[in-house]
C-alpha cells in the first residue's frame, strides 16, 4: 500500500515535458506578428504565382527558425521591427531551399500536402523557390538591413557548399564522421546559427554577443541534425519511421559509427546494402539492426546531447532571466521531439 502511495507521489510530482506550444508562448505574440508580416512579403500580382503561393502559405510547419530569431532577441531586449524583417528573410530562404530539395529529390510529400513540384511540375517548384529567394533579398533591402543581409547571404552559401558535398560524399560513397560534421555544419546548422545571430543582432549592437549566439546556434543546429537523422533508424521514442535516408542512400552518423566498430565482412555487407540504389524492406531492416547492434544509435545520441550542452553551457553566461529560461527549453525540445 505504502508502495503504491509511495509510487503515486513519484508519477505526479514527475516534471511534465513541456510542448513546442508551451515553449512558444512568450513569442506567440510575435510569432502570430511574424506571419502577417510573411504573408505581406509573398504577395503578388501574377495569379499563377498567387495562387501557388497560397497553397504553400497552407503548409504551416513548426516555426522553429523564427521562434529562435524572437527568442535571440528577447535575450538582450524586445522583439523590434528588425526581429520580424530576419524572421521574415530566413522563412522565405528556408522554404525556398526545402522547395528546390523536393525538386532534385523528387519528393511527393511535404509536411502532409502534396509537394508543389507534385501538383504543378518541377520548373514551377525552381521557380517558386527563386520567386522566394528574391524577395528575401528585396526584403533585406527595402527595410536597409544591409548587416543581416550579409549574415544571411553567408548562411546561403554554405548551405549550397554542404548540399554539394553530400551529393559529392554519396556518389563516391566516402563520407566518414569528419566530413559528416562538415556537411550537417554547413547544410542545417548554418542557417539555425544565423536564426540566433539576426536575432541579437536585432536586439543590441554588442558584437561579442552575435558571435556568442551565432556559436549558440551552431551546436543547437549540429544537435537538431543528428536529431533528424536519428529518426531513420527508428529510436525507441519515435512514431514509424520514414527509412527515407536509408532509401536514397544518405549516410548519416549512426551508420558511419556502426561500420567503425563493425569487423571488415560486415562492412562490406553492410556498404553493399546501403549503396543498393533499389532495396528491398528485408535489406532495410539489415541494415537498421546493423546500426543498432554496432552501437551506431547510442553513440549518435551522445554526440547530439554533447554539443546541445554546448549550447546551453553557452547560454547560462548570459543572466538567469524567463528568456533565457525558454530558450534552454526550446534546446532541450530539439533533441526530445519526436519528429
Amino acid at each position: 500500500m505504502i508502495d503504491t502511495q509511495l509510487e503515486k507521489a513519484t508519477t505526479f510530482n514527475r516534471k511534465k515535458k513541456k510542448t513546442l506550444q508551451d515553449i512558444t508562448a512568450p513569442v506567440a505574440d510575435s510569432l502570430s506578428e511574424f506571419r502577417s508580416f510573411y504573408k505581406q512579403a509573398l504577395r503578388t500580382d501574377v495569379w499563377m504565382l498567387d495562387k501557388i503561393v497560397q497553397y504553400l502559405l497552407r503548409q504551416k510547419g513548426k516555426e522553429i527558425r523564427p521562434t529562435l530569431v524572437f527568442m535571440s532577441a528577447r535575450l538582450f531586449g524586445d522583439v523590434t521591427e528588425r526581429s520580424y524583417v530576419a524572421a521574415t528573410m530566413i522563412e522565405l530562404l528556408h522554404t525556398a531551399t526545402l522547395i528546390h530539395d523536393d525538386v532534385v529529390d523528387e519528393a511527393e510529400l511535404r509536411r502532409g500536402f502534396l509537394s508543389i513540384n507534385k501538383v504543378w511540375n518541377n520548373k514551377a517548384g525552381v521557380l517558386l523557390g527563386d520567386f522566394l529567394l528574391s524577395k528575401g533579398l528585396l526584403t533585406a533591402l527595402d527595410h536597409e538591413e544591409f548587416k543581416l543581409l550579409k549574415v544571411l547571404s553567408k548562411a546561403v552559401k554554405q548551405m549550397s557548399e554542404g548540399e554539394l558535398r553530400q551529393f559529392k560524399a554519396a556518389r563516391l560513397f566516402n563520407m566518414d564522421e569528419e566530413y559528416y560534421f562538415k556537411v550537417i555544419s554547413e547544410k542545417t546548422a548554418s542557417l539555425i546559427a544565423s536564426c540566433c545571430e539576426c536575432g541579437a543582432i536585432s536586439a543590441t549592437d554588442d558584437p561579442k554577443m552575435h558571435k556568442m549566439m551565432h556559436d549558440i546556434g551552431m551546436y543547437t543546429g549540429i544537435a537538431f541534425q543528428i536529431r533528424d537523422d536519428l529518426f531513420d533508424y527508428g529510436v525507441d521514442d519515435v512514431g514509424k519511421p520514414t527509412r527515407k535516408d536509408i532509401e536514397e542512400r544518405k549516410v548519416t552518423l549512426p551508420f558511419i559509427k556502426a561500420l567503425e566498430n563493425a569487423s571488415l565482412r560486415q562492412k562490406i555487407r553492410a556498404r553493399y546494402l546501403m549503396h543498393k540504389p533499389k532495396k528491398k524492406q528485408a535489406d532495410i531492416d539489415e541494415i537498421v539492426s546493423f546500426v543498432h547492434d554496432h552501437g551506431g544509435i547510442t553513440y549518435a545520441r551522445s554526440i547530439m546531447n554533447d554539443y546541445a550542452d554546448q549550447a546551453l553551457t553557452k547560454l547560462r553566461t548570459l543572466p538567469e532571466s524567463e528568456a533565457r529560461t525558454s530558450f534552454e527549453d526550446l534546446i532541450t525540445y530539439i533533441i526530445e521531439r519526436k519528429k
